[in-house]
């Protein structure tokens, strides 16, 4: 049985590990969801559904609201359009936005200099590039190919990477150039959904990740504002 955790009294270090997800189409139900999550997720990330509903103002309208942004359009193209967007989303205020590392070199270089010239241009600070490194939808990650793109990620100036809880071990050699964002966080017993490689918020954090990427097992309970606590007391027993 879960004791519920009072909203004021969550410690600051568990809300920044905490990224909500919000893949809907409407950015004012968006909103609301996370203004009713706030207490519990100091992070929002907002995605190709959200994004192409309400563009830009998908992100400023957060950034505004002090949250820190995850913007995963996972960029992923010829190196020139990848800077250009790159470059456009720098100037939005994200905290982080993501690019697909198999895209290669110039490319994930061209994101990461696209955010600094966005970014520089709109006086706001830098966002982090965060590489795609295998989806969690796949079955499988093969380790040869996470290594490589780890190595990528780092010589191209990412800032962190985005993995599979199971992937963690092998990206570990590069814990202290990476931030590690781990997305497909269910609690222990519940639904995968379309995720085939899942880890709980307390075993995802033990093997290393940085920032949890919640979604569904939050936003789709009957009681949102309870399940987000039920997973900051599993982080905090």
């Amino acid at each position: 049985m879960w004791h519920m955790v009072d909203p004021a009294s969550v410690p600051e270090e568990v809300r920044r590990r905490l990224c909500l997800v919000l893949d809907v189409d409407d950015l004012v139900a968006a909103r609301r969801t996370a203004d009713l999550l706030a207490p519990w997720f100091g992070t929002v990330k907002v995605g190709l559904e959200l994004f192409s509903a309400a563009g830009p103002e998908a992100v400023t309208s957060f950034v505004e609201a002090g949250f820190d942004v995850f913007c995963d359009l996972k960029l992923h193209d010829i190196p020139n359009t990848v800077g250009s967007a790159a470059r456009v989303l720098g100037t939005l205020g994200a905290r982080w936005v993501t690019v697909h590392i198999s895209g290669g070199g110039p490319m994930l270089s061209a994101a990461v200099d696209g955010l600094v010239a966005g970014a520089a241009a709109a006086g706001v600070a830098v966002p982090g590039a965060l590489g795609v490194t295998i989806l969690t939808s796949d079955d499988v990650a093969d380790g040869g190919i996470l290594r490589d793109r780890c190595d990528l990620a780092v010589a191209s100036g990412c800032e962190g990477i985005v993995c599979a809880a199971p992937d963690l071990p092998a990206t570990d050699p590069w814990s202290d150039r990476l931030v590690r964002v781990v997305p497909g966080i269910r609690m222990p017993g519940g639904a995968t959904h379309d995720q085939a490689r899942v880890a709980s918020p307390r075993d995802a954090l033990a093997a290393g990740a940085d920032l949890l990427v919640v979604g569904r097992a939050v936003t789709g309970a009957e009681d949102p504002a309870a399940a987000a606590a039920a997973m900051v007391e599993h982080l905090m027993a």
